[in-house]
């Protein structure tokens, strides 16, 4: 049997195949952090390692950790990736719960770059032993005006194909079907950070259309994504996918014929239900506001002003009081407010006083330090003095009373 070249033959995934990956909240919350406190406002994408467990083919992602990382945008050969760092988190991770391993890697992405299997290579290292299914790489995209799932799971594949009459097996990413999945608390802790989200304004019915608007912008991006890919095929730009193919047939064999009476009518009874509904809203809407106007008109008058009298009285005796209540508070605010102004300058008054008083003396004293010294100085010069006419006129009683003890040089005294 012939083989054509560059064709692709089998795709032969790794033991212990990865059928679904479910990504937790904390992990989505990690990354966005990661990036806002890193790479936020430039092209840059982070990366972090996902843990979690791994059960007949799920990948369960419950936590995360980021890890230093940088590439060269002119090479993309070149980047850096703290091995070390991993083997430190690891260890700490691990003594927080041992369940918990390494069970891929993440990036912002948003697309997948040149250097994700090499750093593929380097996590799988990190894997406990014995493991038999390969680490998942998730590209978590951050953009806010982004709709649908922000999370795209894939595994590595071996692709065997040939070239030049020779079979080459090659790594490749393969896509892999991702969901969100979250425990109780991880729920409740959801819940209450949408209430701080969440425009409480805007209705239940706007709220249903965004939905549905939203929805509608995903599904087109989808089929243009579809559309791009079909016309890639036909121009030889892109090699035929037979499982792409065969999805995209039995998307179109499930979509409904319009063009059969059933169904037009079917839309038609639909459709005039719906604007039976809104005019029968819009009806009752308009009759509850009549009945409203006319409770108001049968209650403050025609002029709107007019009430009854005791009810008059009252609501005046009322706001009255409130007003004589609030006036009184403001007057013993301002008059706790004016004496505890008066202390305060009193008190500042007295500081003064105190400061200047405290002044003088330093400097008083000041003056009488520099006289003492004064004294002290001439002091010790006369006794320096005095010094060296005793000595000198010990000597001279040597001379006559201890001829031996005479010192015939003169040098007598104490030197200074």
């Amino acid at each position: 049997m012939a083989i054509d070249d560059d064709e692709p033959l089998e795709a032969a995934p790794k033991l212990g195949s990865i059928n679904e990956v479910v990504m937790h909240p904390l992990v989505l919350l990690s990354a966005a952090d990661h990036y806002h406190r890193v790479a936020r406002g430039t092209r840059k994408r982070v990366v972090g390692i996902l843990l979690g467990s791994v059960s007949k083919g799920v990948v369960d992602c419950t936590n995360s950790f980021a890890i230093p990382f940088e590439e060269d945008s002119r090479n993309p050969a070149v980047f850096y990736f703290d091995h070390n760092y991993l083997e430190f988190m690891r260890g700490m991770f691990r003594k927080i719960s041992t369940k918990e391993r390494v069970v891929g890697f993440y990036s912002t992405g948003p697309q997948i770059r040149p250097n994700d299997l090499r750093i593929h290579g380097i996590v799988e290292r990190f894997l406990p032993k014995n493991t038999v299914v390969p680490p998942v790489f998730c590209i978590i995209d951050i953009r806010p005006d982004r709709q649908s799932l922000p999370t795209t799971a894939y595994k590595v594949v071996e692709e065997v194909s040939s070239k030049n009459g020779q079979r080459q097996v090659q790594l490749s990413f393969a896509h892999v079907p991702c969901g969100m999945g979250a425990q109780e608390a991880e729920e409740v802790g959801v819940e209450h950070l949408l209430r701080d989200i969440n425009d409480p304004t805007v209705s239940t019915v706007a709220s249903l259309i965004k939905g549905k608007i939203s929805g509608l912008a995903t599904l087109t991006e989808k089929l243009v994504e579809c559309k791009d890919y079909l016309e890639a095929c036909v121009r030889d730009e892109q090699k035929v996918n037979p499982d792409i193919v065969a999805n995209l047939q039995t998307i179109l064999n499930l979509l409904p014929n319009l063009n059969t009476e059933e169904m037009v009518r079917s839309m038609l009874v639909k459709t005039n239900d719906m604007h039976m509904a809104i005019y029968l809203s819009a009806l009752i809407r308009s009759v509850i506001a009549i009945h409203d106007l006319i409770n108001n008109k049968i209650r403050y008058g025609e002029d709107g002003t007019s009430m009854d009298g005791e009810e008059e009285k009252k609501e005046d005796d009322k706001a009255t009081k409130a007003a004589t209540e609030k006036k009184a508070q403001v007057e013993a605010a301002i008059a706790e407010a004016t004496d505890a102004i008066s202390e305060l300058a009193d008190a500042i008054a007295t500081l003064e006083t105190d400061i200047k008083d405290l002044d003088k003396q330093v400097a008083t004293a000041t003056e009488q330090r520099k006289e003492e010294h004064e004294d002290f100085l001439s002091m010790m010069q006369l006794n320096e003095a005095a010094m060296g006419l005793v000595e000198k006129a010990k000597n001279r009683l040597q001379k006559f009373y201890n001829p031996t003890l005479y010192n015939s040089t003169g040098n007598v005294g104490r030197e200074f």
